[in-house]
């Protein structure tokens, strides 16, 4: 009886995460395209619904909600479906989406679908040789083959997008990397974008005239008939045609030009405002913000390198490790395990809601940067295995974070991985990430005043 109350109370869970799916599709992604197909929004709300599912299970072994065999039961449950979704019907469909595309292919649409989906699997199966993620006894079509690659496709992402975010994140909100805009700058480069449009407009206009005369040229020329008329059409110089093509080349460099003082213009705008919103109060906050978030990003930084250079990985999770540390400096009475446990399930749910929302905005701003009316549909599918891998990888990285007690149900039905793998391999991965953005946004920033001058 109690399984069954289990079971309804996750599929209730599952059916919410589904219909928050479905309205973040029609609301967000989907809301300047009309859906034709149907399927990919299955497909999508699915993935986010059993994405989410996962980590509503790991709040329940923290919570203690649920009995542990119907938690394990529902662990398989989601982890088979996920998985399924992510190696088998999201490929598959991505393939046939791009096929459907191509018209010399649309025929045989099919058959050229399953040829990219087996080229899929190939590569996805090729991944796993290069690295240590399995235990050698495990057979070629267990669990762990399935997750141990997902795992590292995952890692990957979650490791670019956390080590971008920690250095992009105080370059963002600190007031200190604004560049000095005035009104006198905006202004200036208005002005000079408008006297470019002028000088487009004017060579347009020659353009028109030049063809009018060589159209009425045509004409005369035509009247002339006889022998004298066609020597002297052979023998007259196109001087009109050579004039057009100079003025044309013109006309598509200042169209560069006007496009990137355009941007330029825009750039300055929103300058100024954050410069205006940094006075604000919340300006100030998130000023705060950004200078904490430097301390964290360099302490990131610093124990990803430690971690590195000495192969190591923590045993016990940060929140118990934290206050054992702060007990035993303090010298006073304290139930750690009492409040690790609750202090761990805070720190649990605060991760799993800024991952979520944090990848949605991701996911909502790099939809709009590249869709189109074709290519849609591929793209959210893209967008659901992105979705899928990096939840499955969170699940994975997210295990130390819990206290050692409830992490059993986990590690059996995650099966024997290499965990320790996945922490070196995301400390490597963050670090590479962080460094570059740090030299990206470096030169950024070192190459705007500049920009700013020259134009």
């Amino acid at each position: 009886m109690s399984f069954l109350v289990d079971s309804v109370i996750m599929f209730t869970s599952q059916v919410l995460f589904f219909g928050f799916g479905w309205l973040f599709f029609m609301r967000q992604l989907f809301k300047d395209y009309e859906v034709r197909q149907y399927v990919v929004q299955v497909v999508f709300s699915v993935t986010f619904a059993f994405s989410c599912t996962m980590f509503e299970l790991i709040i329940f072994e923290i919570l203690g909600v649920l009995s542990s065999t119907s938690r394990y039961f529902h662990w398989k449950l989601n982890l088979y479906v996920i998985l399924l979704v992510l190696i088998f019907v999201v490929p598959f469909y991505i393939g046939y989406f791009v096929v459907s595309n191509i018209r010399l292919l649309q025929r045989q649409r099919l058959l050229f679908s399953c040829v990219v989906w087996f080229t899929f699997m190939y590569f996805f199966w090729k991944l796993g040789d290069p690295f240590p993620i399995l235990s050698p006894k495990h057979g070629i079509l267990s669990i762990e083959q399935l997750i141990s690659r997902v795992g590292v496709i995952g890692v990957t992402l979650m490791a670019l997008l956390s080590g971008f975010g920690a250095v992009n994140c105080p370059y963002t909100y600190m007031s200190y990397f604004l560049r000095n805009v005035t009104d006198s700058d905006i202004l200036a480069l208005e002005r000079r974008l408008l006297q470019t449009m002028d000088m487009i407009v004017s060579k347009k206009k020659r353009i028109a005239m030049t063809r009018r005369q060589m159209y009425q040229r045509g004409e005369e020329q035509n009247k002339q008939t006889g022998f004298w008329g066609m020597i002297k059409s052979v023998t007259s110089s196109p001087s009109g045609s050579e004039n057009l093509f100079v003025i044309q080349q013109e006309v598509d460099a200042l169209e560069e030009l006007s496009r990137q003082l355009f941007l330029e213009t825009v750039d300055l705008q929103a300058t100024k405002e954050r410069i205006e919103y940094s006075k604000t109060f919340q300006g100030k906050y998130f000023n705060f913000l950004g200078y904490f978030f430097s301390i964290y990003c360099v302490w990131k930084i610093f124990m990803a390198t430690i971690n590195i250079v000495f192969d190591r990985v923590g045993k016990n999770d940060p929140v118990t490790r934290g206050i054992e540390i702060t007990v035993n400096y303090l010298g006073i009475q304290f139930d750690v395990k009492f409040w690790s446990q609750h202090i761990s399930f805070i720190l649990v749910g605060i991760i799993i809601v800024t991952s979520i929302r944090g990848l949605l905005i991701t996911l909502t701003k790099f939809f709009y940067a590249i869709s189109s009316s074709k290519s849609s549909n591929v793209i959210v599918l893209v967008l659901a295995q992105i979705m899928g891998m990096y939840f499955v990888s969170s699940v994975l990285l997210m295990r130390m974070s819990m206290p050692l007690e409830y992490r059993t149900i986990v590690t059996e039905v995650l099966g024997e991985l290499q965990f320790n793998f996945y922490h070196r391999w995301f400390d490597v991965i963050f670090l590479v990430s962080a460094l570059s953005s740090i030299l990206f946004l470096y030169l950024a920033h070192k190459q705007a005043p500049e920009k700013h001058m020259t134009l």
